[in-house]
Parts: structure tokens; C-alpha cells; sequence
């Protein structure tokens, strides 16, 4: 049978718009794929596997750095400032001579005291023998009993002269002694606060020069009273550790703690601790702000996960965790602390389960979703069959 070219021209019609439909819609299972299977795209999204491991307990505060030992140096005696034997900022051991003073008007008094010292031992000798001569005249009945009293009197009276001129030769050497100032500890001398040349006063208020001992060091830090009792039982367990890390640095310096204040301050609720620090790489510095973390103790089989994977409902924390089938369940958990950017787990979750940790915003119970792709994206799991 012929075909008439209207005939014809419908049939092509037909079979075009068969083939634009079959086109634009794929096979069957590319488009459930692209759904999830579900006719819903599924959601892209970003895991993490939840791990146990070991985490600490710890405190992080703020603290600052103070030095073992402050000594404020000032001159006991009044003179001239004849030298200076350091330059500011230097490291200085204890007994190093620091200052010197002019010594001739103190050694004049010393010389003083010593020839009134030697005049006096030579006149108590005299009175003695006097005294003695007297008494041999009272028993042979030649002298007076008043004199021979007398003259023991006058022995006695020398006698306590002379003690007192050895105790003004030895105020002398002492006073002689202060003339060389030396430094009581060893640290860093800070500015030099007077000048070679200068007189300076006994127990003036302004001092010579501030000596702090920096190695070791203190790091003086405020914990909650609540958490008292954890660290003094953990004290008494010898778990604590603490560390300091100043501003900037990212290595620690490892210390111990040393004092417990007897008392909370109650403008703050907190109370006072400091730990010593050996400071041998002069890494911490009076005055200085520290971040300190004091380690109670380590717990051997915590569950972490991500801080990014825990959300907050109306009941509380949950996370979304990935199924084998590439949906996801929510799970309400327990969180018992958060370390940096960890949060440790008390309970809801298991090891090596996947819990997402972005683009929760998209999901609820049983979506399904796909692994975004990129550096350190987790592997896809297998879905079951």
C-alpha cells in the first residue's frame, strides 16, 4: 500500500517526539540513582568516624608569670657610689659584687674603734693590777677596805668598756662590709635605677636595682572552686601535669604544682594556684600571660567525634549518624567534655560508626545522602544490597 506524504510526514512526527522523551529521561536506574532511589536528591555531605582513644581531663585557665624570687636591692650604709659592676639586664649569680661604695671614711672608723679598743685593754690591765695591790694592802691591813673596793670598781668599769669597744670594732668591719654590695640571689638585674657617682642613703626607698629570678619561674593561675576538690584528689593521686604556653608559641613548658591558696576569693569564686616551672630556656617571663592547662588525669578509652557533628535540639545534644544503606539516623548523645576542637562522648555512640559533620541543615531521619568528594572526605561505605 502506497503511503500519502501527509501520512508519512505524521509517522516521522511520532517517532521524534518518542525519541526526545526517551532521551531527556535516561534509563530507569540512572534516574533513581540521581534521587537516591527514593525520587528525593540526595543530600551531599561531609563525615567523619568516630574514634576511642586516649583523652585528657583537663583545665585550661589563663595565668601569669611570676618570678621565683623578687629581691629589691638598696644600700645599708650612707656613701658615695664608687663603681658599678654589671650592666642592666644581666644575668647575675648570688655573692656577685654588684656596687661599691667609698670606703675610707669607714675604714677611718674602723681604725678608730680599734686604738680605742687597744687604749682601753691597756688601762683595764692597769686598773687590774691597782685593784690587786689594794686588796694585798686591805689584808695586811695598810689600805682601807673603800680602797680596795674602789679599785676593783674602777677594773670592773674598764672591763665593760673594752666589751663595748669590741663590739664597736666589729660594727665597724660589719658597717665596712656594706661598702661592697653584692647580689643576695642569682637572677636578671632589671634598669639600673642610680648612676656611678651618686650618694645614696641607708635604707633609702628608692633601691639600687630590682633582681628577679626567672629560672626557675612561678605561673600564678585562678581555678573554679567547684573544681577544687577534683584537682586536690587528683593531687593526692600524683596524676597532674600542668602546662604553660605563652602567647604565640605553641611548644609547653612542663611544671608543677606547688601552692593551693588557703582561701577562695570571693569576689571571683575562685582560688589561687601556682605551679613552678624550671624556665631552664627562659621561654616564660615575669609578668608575662600564660595559657595553662592542668591535666587531672588521662582517660584511656574516650569516644571523640568531631566538635562539628554535635547538634542541639529542643531534647538536648544529637548527632546524625551515616547507615550502611547511605541514609541517616539522628542519635541523641551524651557530651562529657570538648577538647579544642573534640567533643568526648559519654555515651549514644560506638567506634568506627560515621556521624556527619556538615550539612546537617538538609537532613532528618532517614535521608539519603552522598559523600561530598575532597581532601580528607571520608570513603563512602558500601551499601548493602
Amino acid at each position: 500500500m502506497r503511503l500519502r506524504f501527509p501520512q508519512i510526514l505524521g509517522y516521522l512526527i511520532i517517532f521524534a517526539a518518542v525519541g526526545t522523551s526517551a532521551c531527556s529521561e535516561g534509563t530507569p536506574a540512572q534516574a533513581a540513582g540521581d534521587r537516591g532511589g527514593t525520587g528525593t536528591p540526595a543530600v551531599p555531605v561531609a563525615t567523619a568516624t568516630v574514634e576511642q582513644k586516649a583523652m585528657p581531663l583537663a583545665l585550661g585557665v589563663i595565668g601569669t608569670a611570676e618570678a621565683y624570687s623578687n629581691v629589691a636591692v638598696r644600700s645599708q650604709i650612707t656613701g658615695s657610689l664608687t663603681s658599678v659592676n654589671f650592666k642592666e639586664g644581666d644575668d647575675v649569680t648570688k655573692g656577685q659584687v654588684l656596687f661599691t661604695l667609698d670606703r675610707r671614711p669607714l675604714e677611718g672608723a674602723l681604725q678608730q674603734a680599734e686604738a680605742t679598743l687597744q687604749r682601753d685593754t691597756a688601762q683595764l690591765a692597769q686598773a687590774k693590777s691597782t685593784a690587786a695591790r689594794f686588796q694585798d694592802l686591805q689584808s695586811r691591813g695598810i689600805a682601807t677596805k673603800e680602797q680596795a673596793d674602789v679599785s676593783r670598781t674602777s677594773a670592773a668599769a674598764l672591763e665593760a668598756t673594752l666589751q663595748s669597744d669590741r663590739a664597736a670594732v666589729e660594727n665597724a668591719k660589719v658597717q665596712l662590709q656594706y661598702a661592697t654590695i653584692t647580689s643576695p640571689i642569682s637572677g636578671r638585674t632589671g634598669a639600673l635605677i642610680v648612676d656611678e657617682g651618686n650618694l645614696v642613703r641607708a635604707n633609702d626607698t628608692t633601691p639600687l636595682v630590682i633582681i628577679n629570678q626567672v629560672a626557675p619561674i612561678y605561673v600564678s593561675f585562678g581555678i573554679p572552686e567547684g573544681r577544687l576538690p577534683e584537682l586536690r584528689r587528683y593531687l593526692e593521686q600524683g596524676t597532674v601535669r600542668v602546662e604553660a604556653t605563652p602567647p604565640g608559641e605553641t611548644t609547653a613548658s612542663n611544671g608543677r604544682i606547688t601552692f593551693i591558696d588557703n582561701a577562695v576569693d570571693a569576689t571571683t569564686g575562685q582560688i589561687r594556684v601556682k605551679a613552678a616551672f624550671p624556665n631552664v630556656d627562659r621561654r616564660l617571663w615575669p609578668g608575662q600571660f600564660a595559657n595553662v592547662t592542668v591535666t587531672l588525669r588521662t582517660d584511656p578509652t574516650a569516644i571523640v567525634v568531631p566538635s562539628a557533628a554535635i547538634q542541639t535540639g529542643q531534647q538536648g545534644n544529637y548527632v546524625f549518624v551515616l547507615k550502611p544503606d547511605m541514609t541517616v539516623e539522628q542519635r541523641t548523645v551524651t557530651v562529657q567534655r570538648q577538647v579544642a576542637d573534640t567533643t568526648v562522648v559519654e555515651n549514644g555512640l560506638k567506634p568506627d560508626e560515621m556521624v556527619v559533620t556538615d550539612g546537617q541543615l538538609r537532613l532528618v531521619p532517614g535521608t539519603r545522602v552522598t559523600i561530598k568528594a575532597g581532601p580528607g572526605a571520608e570513603s563512602s561505605p558500601k551499601v548493602e544490597p
